[in-house]
């Protein structure tokens, strides 16, 4: 980009630039150079932004955990409609994305990052521990609503979901699983605690 042309909005300019390297290139391919050269901008303008490349990187985590709000939203929308198993199949699709996906994996494989974002996530993986959060709170509604046993452990069985969630998304190579596997998964996990359903 010549200079002298100020950028809209450097901040989402670099995200996006971030998130497409990630999704191309993989962790190992997301740098501060692979960043500017696919924004088309000069180094230094991610230097006069963020104090180093870990902070960007703990910026573009927490970007993306904000959005996750709006899925809770939705989520939220659809307690007491349809059935728990499509619901929480959609829930997974859509908190694990291609670029939530790596940026779980940075926010795994680098200490410094994982460091600068403990304020707000002090306990476990980002966008893992919060996405847990956002399927504990549907499903402690949902048991409110009589469509879970009241015996059922809604922080357990969120933990069971998230996690079984990331390993089989993470573990799908160029591609993301079908909806059918998704709700298989999600069947399994949740059908001790439907009421009138035991495995």
């Amino acid at each position: 980009m010549p200079t002298g042309i100020a950028l809209q909005d450097p901040r989402a300019t670099l995200f996006a630039a971030a998130e497409r390297v990630l999704i191309r290139d993989g962790v190992g391919g997301l740098t501060s150079r692979a960043v500017t050269e696919e924004a088309g901008v000069a180094k230094g303008v991610l230097h006069r932004h963020f104090v180093d490349f870990d902070d960007f990187l703990a910026e573009l985590i927490r970007d993306h955990i904000a959005l996750l709000g709006v899925e809770s939203s939705r989520l939220d929308e659809s307690v007491g409609r349809g059935s728990l198993v499509s619901n929480l199949a959609d829930a997974l699709m859509r908190i694990f994305t291609p670029t939530a996906l790596g940026l779980i994996a940075v926010a795994g494989t680098r200490n410094d990052v994982r460091v600068r974002l403990r304020a707000g996530t002090p306990s476990g993986i980002p966008i893992l521990t919060e996405s847990t959060a956002m399927i504990a709170s549907y499903l402690r509604a949902e048991r409110q609503l009589g469509r879970l046993t009241l015996q059922a452990d809604t922080e357990r069985l969120a933990f069971a979901l998230i996690g079984t969630g990331h390993l089989l998304f993470a573990g799908e190579l160029g591609g993301l699983p079908d909806d059918d596997a998704v709700e298989e998964v999600v069947e399994s996990i949740i059908v001790g605690a439907e009421p009138g359903l035991r495995p």
